[in-house]
């Protein structure tokens, strides 16, 4: 196998954003992280930690400086700049203070995402560990505090993209499409008290044909399963409510479940984000949340052709490739104002639609599209070995050649722990952001980038959830499964084609364009990267026209039923974003972009 280049970090230009520039480095993103699982008793942990990179294994003597939690040690942001390569071992430690240890109560520790393997200590002692860039986690240190001061440290070891772990886009020799490795905790930790019995977790389905909503319960014990009072909100008008004396309760294990009925109910949709607040009492435990009632899935057009639907209807999916990386963040959005105003600024351009890529966000990100009216394709994150240039780009990009993926070789898929290990991921992705009303389609895979067992894994994704649409491999490798035909072009003309499998499925341009074009004074790297390069913004804006109105135009009538456009920002080297890579610049016109995309709505 061919192995992966490791280089020493690279010295590029900084491109600090607005809000980077006067980030407050004493409490960074101090908003509540978990939206729709909200508590009011909490304690925030951003800002200044110490931390240490080592080359062996045990706790450091001595630490190295100051590192500015939650912004990974290779951003701006973190005040650090320095890369964790494989083998090493990023050290953090921090106090905290706990004034008074409460009787029947429990201190959770929450992290919202640390990249790639960590354990936890506190005062010392191992709290837990934790195996997963992308995903939060939670450890109960109740045992381990002692009143006043307490110390917590983390361990981190991060293969990048030469292990097991989904490593997504990142690379230790970013060029291209491929960008900087990060490590560390990225996003929000923080501590909140809650009682014996809590709600561990929360599901909720919306029924939309039904007019009601199911409710799932899962409570961190088993036994004495406390009763529930469930509130609906309208605003502030109450809407419904319903309490487990009144319902229907089925409990397995330490779940219940619920279902309350929403008789005329608002729906949600891009035009119009409804959003019902959720309160919640379950024994000593109080939570608010959220939910909007809405479909999706498949529909036929008056012509009988297959459409995306929302609400039952064909409505077209106009959107935007999202790589989630920030000039002075890389993983971490400098702010929580800052990713709003990212969402509000696409939104008045007239896109209701971003393909997160391989990538998943913090989930105040998720929180905004809901509220803003932002549809989401979810990609999940890519791993597995290095790519095989001719099966990933020659064969299906060039030569139109599609392989069956149950070649694990060709696909670089050889190892069965990896392959578990992904499905484990789309597991728990699936249970992380379940609950966010934005989020349409589910994609498992791109462009072959670890690619394996597409059809079965397909089957099991449904058996996770029967609520949203697939896009079971994008851009090529098709396998004939999914709801989707997916096609990435670039470099050529865009003809639209139907679904060849005969299945039905929805046809979708699910990357397209990539039109680069630098701005003097906002990028990053020496060599540019795009796919059609262009001198100016105004030849740019021309030609991003061009392109809508000679080959999305027509193709709509004829059955295309989304386009994703490549991409929101420049990232790194590859500058082909509608917005520059510190957000300081919008490329494409504006009057272009509003009009256009007022047309396809």
């Amino acid at each position: 196998m061919r192995k992966r280049k490791i280089t020493a970090p690279v010295e590029k230009k900084t491109l600090l954003s607005r809000w980077g520039k006067n980030l407050d480095r004493a409490l960074p993103w101090n908003e509540y992280p978990r939206p729709q699982l909200k508590r009011d008793n909490w304690q925030n942990l951003n800002g200044p930690w110490e931390y240490c990179i080592t080359e062996a294994t045990g706790a450091p003597l001595q630490f190295d400086g100051e590192i500015i939690v939650p912004f990974s040690p290779e951003s701006a942001l973190s005040g650090v700049g320095h890369a964790l390569l494989p083998g090493q071992r990023l050290w953090y430690r921090r106090t905290f203070t706990v004034e008074t240890l409460r009787e029947n109560a429990r201190l959770l520790l929450n992290f919202g995402a640390v990249d790639q393997n960590c354990t936890v200590y506190v005062n010392g002692k191992s709290a837990g560990s934790h195996e997963g860039g992308y995903w939060p986690f939670s450890f109960d240190i109740t045992e381990l505090l002692i009143p006043g001061s307490n110390t917590l440290s983390l361990e981190v070891t991060d293969e990048s993209d030469r292990g097991k772990q989904a490593y997504g886009k990142q690379s230790l020799d970013p060029k291209g499409i491929w960008y900087s490795a990060q490590s560390g905790i990225w996003q929000t930790v923080w501590t909140e008290w809650v009682p014996s019995q809590y709600i561990r977790s929360l599901k909720i389905t919306p029924l939309y044909d039904e007019a009601a909503v199911e409710l799932e319960l899962d409570y961190a014990l088993p036994e004495a399963i406390p009763a529930a009072t469930i509130e609906v909100y309208d605003g502030e008008t109450l809407a419904a409510s319903a309490s487990s004396t009144e319902l229907p309760r089925p409990v397995a294990g330490s779940i219940a479940r619920f279902r309350v009925s929403l008789p005329g109910f608002k729906s949600w949709s891009p035009e119009s984000p409804f959003l019902y607040t959720l309160r919640i009492k379950a024994g000593e435990d109080t939570i608010e949340s959220y939910f909007g009632m809405r479909k999706f899935g498949v529909v036929r057009d008056k012509d009988g052709l297959p459409r995306l639907g929302l609400n039952g209807k064909p409505y077209f999916h106009n959107g935007l490739l999202d790589q989630g990386y920030w000039s002075d963040g890389l993983y971490t959005p400098p702010c929580d104002e800052a990713q709003v105003w990212e969402l509000t600024e696409l939104k008045r351009l007239g896109f209701n639609m971003l393909r997160k890529h391989i990538k998943i966000e913090n989930l105040r990100w998720y929180y905004h599209c809901d509220r803003l009216g932002i549809i989401v394709w979810q990609d999940f994150v890519s791993g597995g070995g290095p790519y095989i240039i001719p099966v990933i780009t020659i064969f299906p990009f060039i030569l139109g050649i599609n392989f069956k993926d149950n070649n694990y070789r060709r696909f670089a898929r050889e190892d069965p722990e990896g392959r578990a290990v992904f499905e484990g991921d789309m597991s728990r992705t699936v249970a992380l952001l379940y609950n966010a009303a934005s989020i349409a389609v589910w994609v498992p895979f791109n462009e072959g980038w670890g690619q394996f067992d597409s059809i079965r894994i397909t089957e099991k994704l449904r058996t996770l959830d029967k609520s949203r649409i697939i896009d079971h491999a994008s851009g090529w490798h098709d396998q004939g499964g999914g709801d989707l035909y997916s096609r990435h072009v670039y470099f050529k003309r865009f003809r639209f084609k139907a679904d060849p499998s005969k299945n039905n499925r929805v046809p979708v341009l699910s990357e397209a364009g990539g039109y680069s074009c630098s701005v003097k004074d906002h990028v990053e790297a020496d060599k540019a990267f795009g796919y059609r390069s262009f001198k100016d913004t105004k030849s740019l804006s021309a030609a991003w026209e061009q392109f809508y109105r000679e080959e999305i135009f027509p193709a709509i009538k004829r059955g295309l039923s989304a386009v994703v456009y490549t991409q929101v920002s420049d990232v790194e080297s590859e500058v082909n974003g509608i917005f520059t890579y510190d957000r300081e610049k919008t490329k494409v016109d504006e009057e272009t972009l509003i009009r256009i995309n007022g047309e396809l709505r």
